[in-house]
C-alpha cells in the first residue's frame, strides 16, 4: 500500500511563484518516489501539488487526494482524484494533516494549525526554509517539549531547501515515525 504525504501551504499563490514552483516539484518526485499526494483540495499549494504529482511519470489515479472544507464535491482543484468533502470547515485541518507525514510550504494560519495537529498525532513534519510563512518558522525546531519518539533523539519539525531534500528526510524517516495517536486520554490521563 502506498504511503501518504500531505503537503500543506499556501491558499493563495500564484502560478510560476516560488510557494507554486515548490508545491508542484514537490508533488511530482513525491509520486515519482511511489508516495501519494493529501492536501485540503483547493487552490495554491494544493492545487500546485495536485498537478505536479500529476505530471510524474509514475502517477496513478487515486494518487491525490483532496480533503475539502465543505460538503461540495465540486469545490476541489481539477487535479484532486479522490475528494473528501467534510463540510466541517476549518476543522478538516485535523484530518489533513494526519497521513503518513507532512511536508509544509511557507503557510498562514490553517497550515500552523494543520502542522501543530500533525505534530500532536505523532506525524513525520518537514517544512521548507526557503520561502516564508509558518513552515519557515518553525524549521528545525520541536513544536513543544513532549517526548513523542524517545528513540529519536532529533525528533523534530525537519527543515528542507530543496523538493529533493525534502523527499529524502520523507524516504529516511516515514518508516521511523509510526506511533498512532489514541486521544488526550492516554496521553495525559486523569485520575
Amino acid at each position: 500500500m502506498k504511503k501518504i504525504v500531505a503537503v500543506l501551504g499556501d491558499a493563495v499563490c500564484e502560478p510560476g511563484s516560488e510557494k507554486y514552483n515548490l508545491a508542484f516539484e514537490t508533488g511530482k518526485l513525491l509520486v515519482d518516489a511511489g508516495f501519494r499526494v493529501q492536501c485540503g483540495g483547493l487552490g495554491g499549494v494544493m492545487k500546485a501539488v495536485c498537478k505536479g504529482a500529476r505530471s510524474s511519470a509514475n502517477y496513478t489515479d487515486g494518487d491525490t487526494i483532496g480533503i475539502v472544507p465543505s460538503f461540495d464535491r465540486m469545490k476541489s482543484n481539477e487535479y484532486v482524484d479522490i475528494v473528501i468533502p467534510t463540510g466541517i470547515d476549518i476543522v478538516r485541518n485535523a484530518m489533513t494533516g494526519n497521513a503518513d507525514a507532512v511536508i509544509a510550504i511557507g503557510g498562514g494560519a490553517g497550515t500552523l494549525s494543520e502542522m501543530a495537529i500533525a505534530w500532536s498525532l505523532y506525524r513525520l513534519i518537514i517544512a521548507y526554509r526557503t520561502v516564508p510563512g509558518w513552515a519557515q518558522k518553525l524549521a528545525d525546531t520541536r513544536i513543544d517539549s513532549r517526548i513523542r519518539y524517545p528513540e529519536i533523539q532529533e525528533d523534530k519539525v525537519y527543515g528542507a531547501d530543496s523538493p529533493e531534500e525534502a523527499i529524502e528526510l520523507v524516504k529516511k524517516y516515514i518508516d521511523k515515525y509510526t506511533n498512532t495517536f489514541e486521544g488526550i486520554s492516554h496521553v495525559n490521563p486523569r485520575g
